[in-house]
């Protein structure tokens, strides 16, 4: 149950839209479901005093409104609240008598209509579709004091949160106050109208979000802003420093003409000038290293950003993993800002989900938990070098790469969800999985190229290397990962790339191993898959198979370089762990 509340100055004009056709034909049968007194005149279903709905509906605004006539210049310049509050999809008819008791539980709740105050303001609940009632009140007691409504929004969403307990309907995750302001019902109508997608409120925050991605400098968001073709407005304080910024979209005007500024605290609580220097401040980017053994030549800038970010990415999931708020908190924060920079990147295939993981994300970070460290330095390096690279063409190495990055991506918010989870924040944890499958169907889109090449090279292998290959991998993949990724999951991608590893100089069975310690793989949808993309990574070996592998650097030590001599020594010596020269990057198998 989803309660929406604003504040407005018409209640006649407010009585019209509720009692009207709606903008689309969709209000059926207006009337009353209960008023404050219970004996509010109905334009919707009275026709015994006057016939004509528009005498009532006078009647009915003069009777709402007569306090607020009463209190003159005391009543405050809005005197109309209004809250709609719609039933989840899914949960059953309400009657009338069940919404009555709903809407007097929440003008009790939030101060509205006390139980058993004579003097509760005015207020009514009208009915017109199946799965939500409107509440209009007018904010004049019967003493001729304003009611107090602090936190009316967060007492409206509690009081619904019992009531889908004591109804049996769906339960909904409960707020926490971190989540950004919903576009108003005004906004979502101006939208429709003007042919727009979305209202300006939500463009606006993501071209903030995206503007701020890797920014290295409050002068370089700003200017990103502006070449996003967003109108930026200065806050300035009498020295002369800016205080703050709005934002407002070309051609999005209000009904005198003038723009419709939005500043960032309104966006976003993250978005305010003062949170966004603290994150330029404490996460001050640095320059991007290039890959370990990566080959300039041959990979293009994107496909190199990618990788370095992938690398990053695996370690915010160990971080993640750990039970310390500190360190984990601004990790989230530096995800959103790399999902960001991804988005606006990628190639067209994979933009949609892309972009739709972002703005799930955006959910997930931000929470009560304050860093401790907030160090987004590595993260936020990533994000600037993939802005700075371009975008990728979702071709060759670039839609390897970003498949690469993708994956990773996934285990990286389902991390999320998990801390989340334990910390009971439902609505950021809902938000993390929310990403993880739009991050899903991007990678799907991402990697169906260079998986199908890659099946086909390891079906193509010879027999005797093919067999050599899948039994490595039952020695090595424990039994519980074989069953994460599937009883019928498809080994011949992974085989290929450790093929491929063992040509370019790597002990392929040293180098699964050190994948498989990275770090957890329960999570994995497809174990294969991700031991691939690890594989390849931490080998050097080109993300897109249809480039020439190349001899790594630093080469893992081995002794034979032949499958049948391999075969004959693999019980007798132990595998040799990969050195730091050739991944710097790795760590300690787990404990």
């Amino acid at each position: 149950m989803v309660p929406d509340i604003g504040r407005g100055s018409r209640t006649h004009g407010l009585l019209v839209y509720l009692y009207g056709p709606g903008r689309r034909e969709e209000h059926t049968d207006a009337h009353l479901v209960g008023s404050w007194d219970g004996f509010a005149p109905d334009p919707g279903r009275d026709t015994g005093l006057d016939p004509d709905p528009k005498v009532t509906l006078a009647r009915l605004t003069a009777a709402l409104d007569l306090r607020v006539k009463q209190a003159g210049d005391r009543a405050p310049a809005k005197h109309v609240w209004h809250c709609s509050v719609r039933t989840a999809p899914g949960d059953r008819r309400l009657d009338d008598e069940e919404w009555n008791a709903v809407a007097q539980r929440i003008v009790h709740a939030t101060g509205i209509a006390p139980d058993g105050d004579p003097d509760g303001c005015r207020w009514i609940a009208v009915r017109h579709a199946e799965d939500h009632i409107h509440i209009v009140a007018t904010l004049v007691r019967g003493d001729l004091r304003n009611p107090r409504l602090n936190y009316d929004f967060n007492k409206a969403q509690a009081e619904c949160r019992r009531i889908e307990k004591e109804m049996g309907l769906r339960r909904l995750n409960a707020g926490d106050g971190t989540a950004a302001k919903n576009p108003s019902s005004a906004e979502k109508f101006k939208a429709e109208r003007t042919g727009r997608p979305e209202t300006s409120r939500e463009t606006l925050r993501e071209a903030v979000r995206r503007a701020v991605a890797g920014a290295d400098s409050e002068e370089e968001f700003f200017t990103r802003l502006r070449e996003a073709g967003v109108r930026v407005k200065l806050r300035h304080a009498p020295s002369g420093d800016a205080l703050g910024y709005n934002v407002a979209l070309p051609g999005d005007r209000n009904r005198d003409g003038a723009p419709v500024w939005y500043s960032g605290s309104k966006l976003a609580p993250d978005l305010s000038l003062p949170k966004i220097r603290l994150r330029l401040t404490d996460g001050a980017v640095e320059p991007s290293a290039p890959a370990v053994g990566a080959d300039r030549t041959n990979w293009s800038p994107p496909a190199r950003q990618r990788r370095n970010a992938t690398v990053i990415a695996e370690r915010s999931a160990v971080l993640l993993e750990r039970d310390e708020d500190g360190e984990a908190a601004p990790q989230l924060v530096g995800v959103g800002e790399l999902l960001d920079a991804v988005a606006q990147t990628s190639p067209a295939t994979t933009r949609t989900e892309l972009a739709a993981a972002a703005r799930a994300f955006e959910r997930a970070t931000r929470s009560h938990v304050r860093a401790e460290r907030a160090d987004t330095r590595a993260l936020r390096s990533a994000a600037r070098g993939i802005v700075q690279a371009g975008g990728a063409l979702g071709r060759g190495e670039d839609g390897g790469t970003t498949a690469m990055l993708v994956s990773t991506l996934v285990l990286v918010t389902l991390a999320a969800a998990r801390w989340h989870s334990a910390r009971g924040h439902a609505q950021q944890a809902h938000a993390s999985r929310q990403a993880a499958a739009h991050l899903r169907t991007a990678y799907r889109q991402a990697a169906a190229t260079p998986m199908r090449m890659l099946h086909d090279q390891g079906r193509a292998l010879p027999d005797a290397q093919r067999l050599m290959h899948e039994a490595t991998l039952r020695a090595v993949l424990p039994e519980k990962l074989v069953r994460a990724g599937g009883t019928e999951a498809r080994t011949d991608a992974l085989v290929a790339t450790l093929a491929q590893a063992e040509r370019a100089g790597h002990d392929s069975e040293a180098l699964l191993r050190q994948a498989i310690d990275m770090r957890e793989l329960d999570s994995a949808d497809d174990v294969n898959d991700v031991l691939v993309w690890r594989l390849r990574r931490i080998a050097q070996l080109p993300a897109h198979p249809g480039d020439s592998a190349r001899r790594p650097q630093a080469a893992t030590n081995r002794q034979a370089t032949t499958p049948s001599s391999r075969t004959s020594e693999r019980n007798a010596t132990a595998a040799v762990p990969l050195g730091t020269a050739q991944d710097p990057n790795r760590r300690s198998p787990r404990r």
